[in-house]
């Protein structure tokens, strides 16, 4: 049976060592490492082992009573966690670490909620345990209070076998259950089933303690692990996987990481990625920095392919599970600043393999200012950049200041008109453009008859539309949360090509916008502020000055918890405020929260300085032809310039 699960924690809190402790009882190293020894088995990078933290999702292999484990250690830091959380998707389950002092701290939060999202069976393990002033009772409420009060503890039950005080435990989760447990009494194998079966519906969740670092407990947790999981993959089945990781080889060659949901495949097998056919090459099982080549990989495993040039995180074969758009997503840019005599667009293909790598920097190439721009999600992930680049590519590079990343909508209906004829070419597209609920992006609906336009045309057109992001007119920002309708179009039968519904579709979304009220949108947290009640008044009068909106505050003793929503650009400094004020005693939780309208947009608008008649990528305006002669047409005058029907 093949099993695959996450180690999570909050940073510091023992992952690593905790992870180390599993590969050795797993007999998948001989030795264990330590972090502050600078020799832990999945901090394979030299950035992992000077930082002391994780940067890089890595993974173990071992075999435990008959079973084959895939163990993936994530980063436990927030700039590093769309890393983390394209580690959740491909998990069976998930082992979530807790401090015995700490307790729930804020990314655990976090983590928490992906998991949820994604419907991972999750355990808990409280850890250092050995520390001065550890309190179980403490860090068990703190989980009850903040995550979930549905666990059940198992660190001093189960040894050999489910006992009867447990079996009490687990009875009171299910009413079935109970009832049984009533009428017959405690029944061994029953009750262990049963524990099982509510840990995979997540209507339960284990937890265990004791301290990694002193190897105490995990051995305990490593054996109920295994006897409480269970898989069920099929290698009968046709051929399914999706692409969770990519890497590249000293020599630029791609690694695609496939988890294998279901069926079989075998090297020198063929597969299509992006309509292009590509034969497996080799075929790696991977256990930290070492690898196995295998010449077929099965349902439940998770390998690195050779050979699948075309393959993106995300990327999909036969039935498998959907990948799912992040949650934690950048809300920070900053401009690449290279040495005096250094090229930025010849430097543009190493940052794209990091682009390939972690889809999330979202590399920008501004052609206009010969400028590579990145979204990030904080500073620290912009200092493990430069080392990657020096250590990979030998590159030099500082970076910008980093800036918000802004965003562009409309606030009512429109129709936008393009037309491209210059001499020989020729496309008209007509578009109805209607702000959609916040978070949506652009979606796109035909609704043109195959009489004014081929079906082909029409898919251009689609294309046309989601194949990059949009200039809006207010800041040059990205235009979201906005659906685009085909409404009708107009082709040549000699004259058009391909790229002119390129430039006529961008012209009528340009012209389009052009008509209506634009808004500028930000990036918002969702915030959970925790401190003694004496800093009440100060939170929530930072919060009014950080143009932030917040509940009736909760009290719960001598502490307050506070929950609210603000702009990011208000609070990017605030957690070291907050840590100064109480001591380092308050508990602080930002949550990316979508986007919503600028808190002060005029003056935005005004530093950005974005002119739109200036922007060489995008023109409302729209060419027509008389006299076998290009002309231009304002976008003021296009409508009535039309050669379609813009009455429909």
């Amino acid at each position: 049976m093949y099993k695959t699960f996450g180690i999570f924690a909050h940073v510091d809190t023992g992952k690593t060592t905790f992870s180390e402790q599993i590969l050795y009882y797993g007999h998948s190293i001989a030795a264990r490492g330590r972090v502050d020894h600078q020799n832990a088995f999945l901090d394979l990078h030299p950035i992992e082992r000077e930082r002391g933290i994780t940067v890089f999702a890595e993974q173990g292999v071992f075999t435990y009573n008959d079973d084959t484990y895939t163990m993936i250690d994530t980063p436990g830091h927030v700039d590093f966690s769309p890393e983390m959380e394209r580690a959740i998707q491909v998990l069976d389950y998930a082992v979530l670490l807790v401090d015995a002092v700490d307790g729930v701290e804020g990314h655990t939060e976090t983590v928490w909620q992906l998991l949820r999202k994604h419907h991972v069976p999750t355990f808990f393990f409280i850890n250092k345990m050995d520390r001065e002033g550890a309190n179980l009772a403490g860090a068990l409420a703190t989980i009850h209070k903040l995550l979930t009060p549905n666990t059940v503890v198992l660190t001093n039950h189960l040894t050999a076998e489910m006992d009867e005080s447990l079996a009490e435990a687990v009875a009171t989760l299910d009413d079935a259950l109970l009832e049984r447990y009533f009428e017959t009494g405690y029944e061994r194998d029953v009750f262990e089933t049963a524990l099982q079966r509510l840990i995979d519906e997540e209507r339960v969740f284990p937890v265990h303690y004791g301290s990694a670092l002193q190897d105490d407990g995990v051995d305990t947790f490593l054996a109920h692990f295994a006897r409480l999981t269970t898989t069920h993959y099929d290698a009968t089945a046709p051929f399914a996987a999706r692409v969770y990781k990519v890497r590249h080889d000293d020599n630029g060659h791609r690694i695609a990481y496939l988890k294998m949901d279901a069926g079989t495949l075998k090297a020198r097998e063929a597969l299509v990625v992006a309509g292009a056919l590509h034969k497996v090459g080799q075929i790696r099982l991977y256990n930290g920095d070492k690898f196995e080549q295998i010449p077929e990989a099965f349902a439940g495993q998770s390998v690195g392919i050779y050979g699948l040039k075309n393959a993106v995180i995300g990327t999909t074969f036969g039935e498998a599970n959907t990948y799912k758009a992040p949650s934690l997503v950048p809300t920070l840019q900053s401009r690449v600043v290279f040495e005096d005599g250094v090229s930025p667009k010849e430097m543009l293909r190493y940052f794209r393999l990091l682009e390939a790598e972690d889809p999330s920097l979202q590399v920008v190439w501004q052609e206009s200012l010969q400028e590579i721009h990145l979204h990030i999600m904080g500073v620290i992930q912009l200092e493990v950049l430069e080392e990657v680049l020096r250590e990979r590519f030998h590159l030099t590079v500082q970076f910008g200041a980093p800036t918000i990343i802004y965003k562009e909508t409309i606030a009512t209906a429109t129709k936008g008109y393009g037309h491209f004829e210059p001499l020989k070419h020729y496309a008209e597209v007509h578009l109805r453009l209607e702000p959609a609920p916040r978070g949506q992006g652009i979606a796109f609906i035909n609704a043109c008859h195959a009489d004014d336009l081929l079906v082909g045309q029409q898919n251009l057109i689609e294309q046309h539309v989601l194949e990059r992001a949009h200039h809006g007119l207010l800041t040059g920002s990205t235009v979201t949360d906005l659906t685009v309708t085909l409404v009708t179009g107009k082709a040549h039968i000699k004259h058009t090509e391909g790229g002119d519904f390129r430039e006529a579709t961008h012209r009528a979304l340009r012209q389009g916008l052009e008509q209506v009220e634009n808004i500028l949108l930000e990036p918002y947290y969702a915030v959970v502020m925790r401190a003694h009640i004496d800093h009440m008044g100060r939170m929530m009068s930072d919060l009014q000055m950080a143009s932030g909106t917040f509940e009736a505050p909760l009290t719960d003793g001598e502490y307050v918890t506070i929950q609210a929503r603000v702009p990011v650009a208000s609070f990017l400094t605030y957690p070291t405020q907050f840590a100064a004020y109480t001591n380092g005693k308050g508990s602080l939780r930002l949550v990316f929260d979508g986007y919503d309208k600028c808190h002060n947009a005029d003056e935005v608008i005004e530093r950005i300085g974005y002119d739109k008649q200036a922007d060489p990528a995008y023109t409302s305006n729209s060419i027509f032809c008389r006299h076998g002669k290009g002309y231009v047409v304002p976008w003021q005058e296009a409508e009535a310039a039309m050669h379609a029907n813009t009455a429909l």
